[in-house]
């Protein structure tokens, strides 16, 4: 039996899943399989799988559409790997990540574990300006990047790998469409198992291709972390209020700018930095000015979402299903 089963859900992303098997064709470690979920798309992919068929150990399977999160749970109870790792249709998977992986926890044994994401050099200057957006010092802190809290580290399912006995403990993933992999290594973590981040197992995360597309995923992340503290009582820390600070504090400022004309300074330094910053590391002015704009979308979307949520949740005391049915339940 394989060492890793590799599982992707696929919901109307035929080019995308084509790009990322055709990464996994590359592996420098061969002993892994991959199952691929269907979750009920109206825009099938089996052909483009089964073309993969004389390349990779792959499997194809179907199911009615249920979200990301029992998709998973679908492969994984058809996975024979030891290990069951989980990456996002939008990715491409570099040649060295199973090797890394594997070389890892073969000196260093853990029971999940976690990489960072990365923009490929073939991405659009919209997909790095939103890569940097969720990764960025400026926005998130810098923790999507790789380096939160390593002893407690909640990874992601965009790359994301637990143990077959992590997942008979813990069943895998929730029904909750938004926020169910934090809900995962959250339960992982509750239930005395240990995980890690792997630094070198990064992966090229495409993203969404448009600030909309981002905006909505982003509103609805910062829906779900309010979800995860009525699930997770004490998982809220400081560091998720400060995006809904930044909301409010903008709009605050944009109010009184007709007044107090110096009230546009703060908004400027915040666009400042983070142009010259991006522009460094991408060495390229137009994704330096497209992060900007990335990057205010990214802290309006997750501090409207959050401060949504906080109202219907904590003040209205709504159920999750009631309260953002139309988001996520459809």
């Amino acid at each position: 039996m394989p060492i890793y089963s590799i599982i992707i859900p696929l919901y109307n992303r035929p080019e995308e899943i084509r790009e990322l098997l055709d990464s996994l064709t590359r592996q420098d470690f061969e002993d892994f399989e991959v199952i691929v979920v269907e979750d009920g798309s109206s825009v099938p992919s089996e052909g483009i799988v089964n073309s993969f068929a004389d390349r990779l150990n792959i499997r194809y399977t179907s199911k009615a559409n249920s979200g990301p999160g029992p998709s998973r749970n679908y492969g994984a109870d058809l996975a024979q790997g030891s290990y069951f790792i989980f990456f996002d249709s939008d990715c491409l998977i570099p040649s060295t990540y199973l090797k890394t992986v594997h070389e890892d926890l073969q000196a260093h044994h853990t029971d999940a574990f976690g990489g960072p994401d990365k923009a490929h050099p073939s991405f659009t200057p919209v997909q790095k300006a939103i890569s940097y957006a969720m990764t960025s010092f400026f926005t998130t802190g810098g923790i999507r990047g790789g380096k939160e809290k390593l002893d407690r580290f909640h990874p992601r399912s965009f790359n994301m790998g637990i143990s077959r006995e992590v997942y008979k403990k813990t069943q895998g993933f929730s029904q909750m469409r938004f926020g169910e992999d934090v809900d995962l290594s959250l339960r992982i973590l509750e239930s005395g198992f240990k995980t890690k981040l792997i630094q070198d197992a990064y992966v090229y995360h495409k993203r969404r291709t448009d600030f909309k597309k981002f905006f909505k995923q982003v509103h609805n992340s910062g829906i779900a972390r309010i979800n995860l503290h009525k699930r997770h009582p004490g998982s809220l820390k400081v560091v998720h209020f400060l995006p809904a600070a930044f909301s409010l504090g903008t709009c605050s400022l944009l109010l009184g700018m007709p007044f107090q004309h110096w009230m546009c300074l703060p908004l400027l330094l915040f666009a400042v930095m983070v142009f010259v910053d991006s522009s460094i590391k991408e060495r390229n002015l137009k994704i330096g000015a497209l992060s900007v704009a990335a990057s205010f979308v990214q802290l309006f979307g997750y501090g409207s979402g959050f401060l949504r949520s906080f109202w219907n949740r904590i003040i209205l005391r709504k159920a999750e299903f009631h309260a953002f049915k139309k988001n996520f339940y459809k």
